[in-house]
């Protein structure tokens, strides 16, 4: 694996698994999408920019999903707490991962690199 994967090698189970399936789901939405690893963390690009990461809830344990431009995604499941700019999607690796949700809201923050709404460089 590259290593960018092989920070979902070290988690145990159920994590393990929940990481590595939220991860082909974020790579399956564009082809522009790339990974590789900020702060330690698997970091997901669109067009080399930030556009979401995966990590796990210090407290609980469990995994979330990071989006980079959240204060922009309105979406009732996406949490802001003290972040300004980003917002959390929580995963429970113990349950079914709610895909239409998720995609859903991948798909909307990638309309904002899309549209323009977040700036790329050419």
């Amino acid at each position: 694996m590259d290593e960018p994967g092989t920070y979902y090698l070290d988690k145990a189970e159920p994590n393990k698994g929940c990481l590595l399936a939220l991860r082909n789901i974020i790579l399956n939405q564009d082809p522009n999408i790339t990974e590789t690893k900020k702060w330690g963390m698997p970091c997901f690009c669109y067009k080399k920019k930030m556009f979401c990461y995966l990590w796990t809830d210090k407290k609980t344990d469990k995994p979330y999903l990071l989006m980079v431009e959240g204060k922009y995604l309105d979406h009732p499941q996406l949490e802001e707490g003290d972040r300004t700019r980003m917002k959390i999607f929580r995963v429970n690796p113990n349950e079914d991962l709610p895909i239409e949700i998720i995609v859903s809201i991948l798909q909307n923050a990638l309309d904002l690199y899309r549209t323009g709404t977040i700036k790329i460089k050419a």
